[in-house]
C-alpha cells in the first residue's frame, strides 16, 4: 500500500484506537445521559450503543486516511481487509438465536438439571455457565455465546436479581466462552487464527488446552452457582413459553442449517447463501419462530467490522511489543492486551512472526483465550452476548467496570488452571 506519510497514518490510527477503547468504557455515562437529557437522547442513544463504538471510529480512521493519503490509498487498506468473522458471527447468532435451536438447548439442559442433586435453579445455572460454554469448541464460540445468553436471559435474568450477580454471571459467561473453544482447532477465533501455522491440531489442542480449560470452565460455574445460591434458589420467574412445541422435524432442519454455516465458516459466500435460504424456511414457518436476532446480529458485526477496520493498523506498536516478551511475560502480557484488543488479533500477529519457540506459541494462545472474557472487545463473542443481555441492566447499558469486576475472579482460576496444572 502507498501512502504519502504511513507514519502519520498509523499513529493517527493508534490515538483513534485508544479513543475507541475510552469509549467503550463510556458507554454507561452516555446512556446516563439518555435518561436525564431526552430533548437529545437519541444522539446520546447512538453513542452509548457499544456495538456502535468500533465502526464508528473506524469511520472517522477512514476519513483521515481519505484526507491525509487520498481516496485510493484509503479504498485499498479498506477492500484489503478480511470480513468473514463479522459476517459469520452475524450469520451464526441469527440462526443460533432462532426458538428451535433454544428448545433444544433448553429441553437438554433442563432434562440434565432434573437429574442433578441440586435445587432446579442452581442445577440450570451451573449447566447454562458449565455445559454450555464447551458447545464453543464444536458449534463455535459465537454460537455457544448466542445460546447462553438467551439462556441466562430467559430464565435467570428474568427474575428479580441483583447487579451483583447480574455482573458475576456475566464475567464468568465471557471468561468460560473464550477459553471453552479451546477443546478443538476450529471453533475459536484466536485458535483459528495461529491453528494452521503452528500445527496445532485438535488432538493437541484437547491434550494441551482443553482439559485444563473444561475445568476451568467447571470451577468458574460452580464458584458463581454457590456464591448466588441465595437467589438462584427463590422460585423462578420463567418467561412466557410458547402455547406450542416445536416440532423435531423443525429442530433438526435448523440442527442442519446450523451446522452447515459452522463447516462453511470460511467461505462467506457459501455461508450468507445458507443463511438467506435458512430466512426463507424461517418465512415458510413462521408459526414455530420467534422473531430473528438481525438487528442485534447486525450490530455485532458491524462492531467486529470496525474492529478489524482499526486493528489492522495497529500491527506497527503490537508485534514489537510481543516479540520482545519471553514465555512467562508472554502469557500475562497477552491476557494483559486482550482487554484493549481482540484475542485474536494477538494470535494472528503473533503466527506472523518466525522461529518462536513451541513454548511462546502455547504461552501467547493461552494467554489471549484466559483474558478474553475481561472487555467487551476482548473475544468476538462478547459483543454478541452483550446485545442480547444488556436490557437486563440499568438504563440498558453494561459497565464496562462491572464487567471487569465480575470477569476477573473466573479469569484468576482460569490463569492457575493454564499456569500451574
Amino acid at each position: 500500500m502507498i501512502m504519502s506519510s504511513p507514519q502519520t497514518v498509523q499513529i493517527v490510527a493508534a490515538v483513534i484506537f485508544a479513543v475507541a477503547i475510552i469509549h467503550t468504557f463510556s458507554t454507561k455515562f452516555f446512556e446516563h445521559l439518555a435518561h436525564t437529557n431526552p430533548a437529545h437522547a437519541g444522539i446520546w442513544h447512538l453513542l452509548g450503543e457499544v456495538e456502535v463504538v468500533f465502526g464508528f471510529w473506524a469511520m472517522v480512521l477512514m476519513l483521515s486516511m481519505l484526507a491525509t493519503a487520498g481516496q485510493e490509498a484509503a479504498l485499498h487498506y479498506l477492500e484489503s481487509r478480511n470480513f468473514t468473522e463479522p459476517m459469520f458471527v452475524f450469520a451464526i447468532m441469527v440462526v443460533a438465536g432462532t426458538r428451535p435451536v433454544l428448545q433444544l438447548a433448553r429441553n437438554v439442559v433442563e432434562g440434565m438439571a432434573g437429574l442433578m442433586p441440586l435445587n432446579r435453579g442452581m442445577a440450570t445455572y451451573l449447566l447454562i455457565l458449565g455445559v454450555v460454554p464447551l458447545l464453543g469448541s464444536f458449534i463455535t464460540e459465537p454460537a455457544a455465546m448466542t445460546v447462553g445468553a438467551l439462556m441466562l436471559r430467559d430464565v435467570v435474568f428474568a427474575r428479580n436479581t441483583s447487579n451483583l450477580l447480574k455482573y458475576g454471571t456475566l464475567g464468568v459467561l465471557f471468561v468460560n466462552v473464550s477459553i471453552g473453544g479451546v477443546l478443538t482447532a476450529y471453533a475459536a477465533p484466536p485458535v483459528l487464527m495461529a491453528a494452521a501455522k503452528w500445527n496445532f491440531d485438535t488432538m493437541f489442542m484437547l491434550t494441551t488446552f482443553g482439559w485444563k480449560a473444561a475445568l476451568a470452565v467447571f470451577v468458574n460455574a460452580a464458584g458463581a452457582m454457590l456464591l448466588f445460591r441465595d437467589q438462584l434458589s427463590a422460585p423462578m420467574e420463567r418467561a412466557e413459553r410458547p402455547t406450542t412445541n416445536v416440532p423435531l422435524t423443525t429442530i433438526a432442519v435448523h440442527v442442519l442449517f446450523l451446522l452447515a454455516i459452522v463447516l462453511t465458516a470460511h467461505h462467506p459466500v457459501v455461508f450468507l447463501g445458507i443463511l438467506l435460504f435458512f430466512m426463507g424456511f424461517v418465512t415458510a414457518y413462521a408459526r414455530h419462530q420467534d422473531r430473528l436476532i438481525l438487528r442485534e446480529g447486525l450490530l455485532v458485526a458491524f462492531f467486529l467490522a470496525g474492529l478489524v477496520v482499526l486493528g489492522g493498523q495497529q500491527q506497527w506498536w503490537l508485534q514489537p511489543l510481543l516479540t520482545r516478551l519471553d514465555e512467562n511475560a508472554i502469557y500475562f502480557g497477552a491476557t494483559a492486551l486482550t482487554a484493549v484488543t481482540d484475542n485474536a488479533a494477538l494470535t494472528y500477529l503473533g503466527s506472523l512472526v518466525e522461529g518462536l519457540t513451541p513454548e511462546f506459541k502455547q504461552a501467547l494462545l493461552a494467554g489471549a483465550v484466559t483474558g478474553g472474557g475481561l472487555t467487551i472487545i476482548a473475544n468476538a463473542p462478547n459483543p454478541a452476548g452483550a446485545a442480547i443481555l444488556k436490557e437486563k441492566f440499568s438504563e440498558g447499558a453494561i459497565s464496562p467496570l462491572g464487567l471487569l469486576a465480575g470477569a476477573v475472579p473466573p479469569t484468576l482460576v482460569t490463569m492457575a488452571a493454564f499456569r500451574l496444572l
